[in-house]
């Protein structure tokens, strides 16, 4: 969340989610404070769309179905009272639940229960997403099995599976087009051609790839 403008007041859960379902902007909340969400380059858009479109069709007819990124997550110890302030409530880029999806109540738009979540890494949030978000998600979201990250600034999946001791542990790296990650739990293959279909990556002076823009 480094470099997301946030709101200083310490703001309770339930403030929280009473701001966030009259507006028309998407905020994620932790431990009190707010943070409103920057827009998104064309870069990240893009491959958020591929990744719907890859993992929602390979999910057809499959007890799993994939939720958009305009989907709440609440990652976090069971509040104490209604006006607690611990949690982590985020926008996933993509989430995968098997079965019944759990909500937080009867407005049904916090999920509670996912069993596989993707991040597209921007240079804002990158840091976090990585660090701070996989600890909440891996400590308090008992259901999942799989977190993967998905770089834009070059061809790069990083997938992160938990083992059968509850550990987590790094399944699978891919940094190639032609390289392929799948994901077990769920029997979904990400194929990162079509991942990165349509991103356009400029060649760096040390012959790296890179994204052209932001």
């Amino acid at each position: 969340m480094a470099n997301i403008p946030k709101m200083e007041t310490v703001y309770t859960e339930d403030e929280y989610l009473a701001l966030e379902r009259a507006s028309q902007e998407r905020r994620e909340y932790l431990d009190g404070q707010i943070y409103l969400m920057a827009g998104e380059s064309e870069a990240h858009g893009t491959i958020c769309t591929n990744l719907t479109v890859e993992v929602g069709s390979q999910l057809k007819g499959t007890p799993c179905r994939a939720f958009s990124k305009d989907t709440k997550v609440r990652s976090g110890p069971i509040p104490k009272s209604r006006y607690g302030a611990q949690g982590l409530y985020s926008f996933p880029d993509l989430v995968v639940v098997c079965g019944e999806a759990q909500y937080l109540d009867e407005h049904q738009d916090v999920l509670l229960n996912p069993k596989v979540i993707i991040e597209v890494l921007s240079p804002s949030t990158e840091a976090f997403d990585r660090s701070e978000k996989f600890a909440r998600y891996g400590e308090h979201l008992d259901s999942l099995t799989d977190y993967v990250v998905v770089a834009q600034s070059q061809p790069l999946i990083e997938h992160f599976a938990r083992d059968a001791n509850g550990q987590w542990v790094i399944a699978a790296t891919a940094t190639n087009l032609s390289d392929t990650v799948v994901l077990n739990s769920i029997g979904c293959t990400l194929r990162l051609s079509e991942i990165y279909d349509r991103i356009v990556f400029a060649v760096a002076s040390d012959d790296e790839p890179t994204l052209a823009s932001d």
